[in-house]
């Protein structure tokens, strides 16, 4: 093994700018411990065990995903034992949540950090396999002298990432060794059986949380494909994807080419654009079919082979959010990914007295959240709404902060009550807050920094005490910017922000159809059905008003509907614009044109500036 002086001055020539014949993980992990963490490679430093009350923290919020990997954990466990490795998952901020080793060990694994509740952040703990891993995303070994602090130069240590659904590295795994052959090369099956266990995890974990979804599975050999895939994806009803293994995002990248991309944004998009089927050729995939049907394509002509499985309850069943969210904000979404993480967040704020900003396009749903947020409090109080780009300016003032008998001319003789002051004890909504005359943003910032409000005319501040929630459309911190919007009370509004996705970038607009004609159907007291060319074309439309522009066209469809029935004569003329410049090709020029672009359908609809939907239509009509 090599010398402690010989290891801090090897590092010291790498901090120096020298070439090393160390792996490229292990240099640049020493650069940053060097440069952006300012560790000393003379100053040793013991394994740090964090206190047992911040360890249960820990591992009370990385409960699911111990659960979720322990039998894969037993699995590599029983496979390594025998060889005096450790196992050690680590959460994403490098702290042990689950650990399994010799118990007759336990000092030696304790004093050497290899123990449940050990932190191995490189910014604690130096060059390190967690450590490493986690800033990279990547496997790793970290052999013996590999390590930055020379107290744990006996160690070798083997991590791969594990990644939720969404593409966000969750946990590190680890396995150790207190005492290791010299060669680095022995590590390489470590590192296989790591990977590997960390991929069986992360699909363990995408088929718990997407039961209601259909599972893709793909593998380059039909062998593994049942049993351990290269990658899976999970898709909703209408085919567009909500998440993936990590494997599953690097096959998706890999079969178009791309590079730079993340999971992120694949979620949402249809399974059609990466791949050459629809939602509806799913079932063809299913176990039981010979290997030789259960083929896929990729856009780009790569060959995968695909093992569907279906949901668990029916595709066009909105899959229900989250049990433990209140019943208002449960209600807001019908499985949309991003709009789920939207309601959970929201749902642990409305807890909180705490501001809140909701960004926005117009007519996304603001004031739906933020009812929802109010309704979801334990003593809810008033809702009271103002929208300040609706009031006039010479009257937002005494709208908000209410008036005394006599404060000008041809005020009420009784006085008012303002906005302000009504909604104490409850909810303040700001809706377009952005369009607040600059003079009374600093009212308002008193008002929320003191607690007290006072009528313009009043001697005397009255004490209020309310929940300020404020939407807007507009990019407020760019407002802040021009001099439009006051810094301090921006930061005041936005301890915590909400962005809600617009209408065509939802994957549930679906359920969101049914849910606003149940509701037409109530305000009517008729009942309606979409029949299905008329739900096509909804689905295909862009939205550019959102939920409000969804809404109205419902409407306008039920009052031209006959005997209830919704057909595309119902729909509104602007619903078929886009429809046009396809309509303008005859069934020869659109499959001329398909080739032209490479069989490319997304590429056609660029071209075309149409939705892919509208030519997978045309094109089924084709058959």
């Amino acid at each position: 093994m090599v010398s402690t002086l010989s290891h801090i001055r090897e590092i010291e020539r790498v901090g120096m700018g020298a070439v090393s014949p160390r792996d490229a993980p292990v240099v640049q992990s020493w650069l940053r411990c060097l440069n952006d963490y300012k560790l000393d490679p003379t100053v040793a430093q013991e394994a740090y065990i964090v206190p047992e009350l911040k360890l249960r923290e820990h591992r009370e919020q990385a409960e699911e995903l111990i659960r979720i990997g322990r039998s894969g954990l037993e699995t590599l466990f029983n496979q390594i034992a025998e060889q005096n490795y450790v196992l050690l998952l680590s959460d994403a901020r490098g702290v042990t949540v689950d650990f399994m080793g010799d118990p007759t060990f336990d000092n030696q694994l304790r004093r050497a950090g290899l123990y449940l509740g050990s932190e191995w952040s490189e910014s604690r703990a130096g060059t390190c396999a967690v450590g490493a891993c986690l800033v990279s995303g990547e496997p790793v070994i970290i052999h013996q002298d590999d390590h930055f602090d020379t107290s744990h130069i006996g160690l070798t240590c083997t991590a791969a990432p594990v990644f939720d659904t969404l593409g966000d590295l969750t946990a590190v795994l680890d396995i150790s060794q207190l005492r290791s052959p010299t060669a680095k090369a022995s590590q390489q099956l470590a590192l296989h059986l790591v990977a590997s266990t960390a991929r069986r995890i992360e699909l363990a974990n995408l088929m718990t949380r997407t039961r209601n979804d259909w599972v893709l599975r793909l593998a380059r050999s039909p062998e593994f494909l049942d049993v351990d895939p290269d990658a899976a994806i999970a898709l909703d009803g209408s085919g567009r994807i909500t998440g993936m293994t990590h494997g599953g995002f690097g096959a998706l990248a890999r079969s178009m080419n791309l590079r730079g991309l993340s999971t992120r944004d694949f979620l949402g998009q249809p399974i059609s654009q990466v791949f050459d089927i629809d939602v509806d050729d799913l079932p063809r995939f299913m176990r039981g079919r010979p290997n030789g049907e259960r083929l896929i394509q990729a856009r780009n002509g790569l060959v995968l082979f695909a093992s569907a499985i279906a949901p668990a309850v029916n595709l066009r069943t909105p899959v229900a959010a989250e049990p433990h969210l209140p019943r208002a904000l449960r209600d807001l979404s019908g499985g949309d990914v991003a709009m789920e993480r939207v309601q959970a967040r929201a749902a642990k704020l409305s807890a909180r007295d705490i501001p809140i900003l909701i960004q926005g396009e117009t007519g996304s749903g603001k004031e739906f959240l933020a009812r929802a947020i109010h309704d979801s409090c334990a003593n809810p109080g008033s809702f009271v709404a103002v929208n300040c780009a609706a009031i006039p300016e010479h009257l937002i003032e005494s709208e908000l902060f209410g008036y005394v008998p006599g404060a000008f001319t041809g005020a009420n003789p009784k006085g008012k009550r303002g906005l302000i002051e009504e909604a104490s004890g409850g909810t303040l909504f700001l809706d377009e807050i952005g369009d607040m005359p600059l003079a009374l943003q600093s009212r308002l910032l008193r008002v929320l920094a003191e607690n007290e409000v006072q009528p313009v005319g009043a001697l005397k501040a009255r004490p209020v005490r309310l929940r300020v929630v404020s939407a807007s459309h507009r990019d407020l911190a760019e407002l802040v910017k021009e001099g439009r919007f006051r810094q301090d009370l921006y930061y005041r509004l936005n301890a915590a922000t909400l962005s809600l996705p617009p209408l065509r970038d939802r994957t549930d607009l679906d359920w969101l159809i049914g849910q606003l004609l149940e509701r037409i159907e109530k305000e009517n007291g008729e009942a309606y059905r979409l029949d299905k060319d008329a739900r096509a074309a909804l689905l295909a439309h862009a939205w550019p008003g959102n939920l409000r522009e969804l809404a109205n066209a419902l409407r306008v469809a039920a009052a031209l509907s006959d005997g209830g029935h919704i057909t595309l004569d119902c729909l509104p003329d602007y619903i078929f614009a886009a429809s046009a410049p396809i309509a303008a090709h005859d069934d020869a020029s659109l499959r001329r044109a398909l080739s032209e672009c490479g069989d490319n359908v997304s590429a056609l609809a660029r071209k075309l500036g149409v939705n892919r939907s509208t030519i997978h239509r045309r094109l089924k009509r084709l058959n």
